[in-house]
């Protein structure tokens, strides 16, 4: 793996493996995700890519190898503190507060960031900084106009575009996405990658996705997964003429 400017690389994973006994699930992958660019992961399934996302967000720990948020190991940090620490997660499945309204569902998101427990008598609606996140992420998700709308009665995408509001609520340098484009429509998905271009000027983003057509618009790096192990990390072009990737994954995409 080539070496970026440190300064400008959020997160660093090093010859990362994981086992669950028997089973190799990751074995020595490295990458680095920098600011300013989005990062695609792509692989079948079972390829290794969200136990991949997991030991990088601290879900759970590498069994070899170092994960480095912003210059710091983090290895054996826990998932809470990492994300405290600027890392932000999306996950396959939605995995917002149905019943609450699209504003609630995003101040919540911002109150776990700016936790205030000594406030125990001020009410948490007229917290201005989680209001004021709230509203900021709203509106750069596109999500202003239904912030008093119930999350279980927004649209499939409308609901991934709340997920990352919520992520981006606790104020992230560096945006693990899984899968954010899955079941949407070709309207939706146009949406989600407006957003993906327009996130990614302030942060690192890693995406994890199977529609190939919308990596190759919008990623700036791809690393194809099989097995576990990395098989090639390129620009997309070089991804989309790499003779092995081909045979082995891309097929009629190529």
């Amino acid at each position: 793996m080539n070496r970026t400017n440190s300064s400008s690389v959020l997160l660093r994973g090093v010859n990362l493996s994981r086992h669950w006994g028997g089973v190799v699930a990751l074995h020595q992958v490295s990458l680095e995700l920098v600011r300013g660019s989005i990062h695609a992961v792509i692989g079948t399934n079972g390829a290794g890519k969200s136990t991949l996302i997991n030991v990088l967000s601290g879900e759970c720990a590498p069994s070899e190898g170092a994960v480095e948020l912003m210059g710091q190991d983090v290895t054996r940090w826990s998932q809470p503190k990492r994300a405290r620490a600027g890392l932000g997660r999306s996950y396959q499945r939605n995995t917002i507060y149905p019943s609450f309204s699209v504003l609630e569902n995003c101040r919540l998101a911002a109150q776990a960031a700016h936790q205030s427990p000594w406030r125990w008598w001020q009410s948490a609606r007229s917290c201005k900084v989680s209001n004021g996140i709230a509203q900021e992420v709203m509106a750069r998700c596109g999500l202003t106009p239904l912030q008093q709308l119930q999350g279980g009665l927004l649209s499939h995408g409308q609901k991934r575009q709340l997920e990352i509001a919520m992520c981006l609520a606790t104020q992230p340098q560096v945006l693990l996405l899984d899968e954010p484009l899955a079941g949407m429509g070709a309207e939706e998905t146009e949406r989600m990658l407006e957003l993906l271009n327009q996130l990614k000027a302030d942060h690192a983003v890693m995406l994890v996705e199977h529609d190939m057509d919308a990596v190759f618009r919008i990623a700036d790096q791809v690393t194809v997964m099989v097995n576990g192990s990395v098989i090639a990390s390129d620009t997309p072009q070089a991804i989309r003429s790499n003779p092995q990737v081909q045979s082995v994954y891309l097929g009629e995409h190529a």
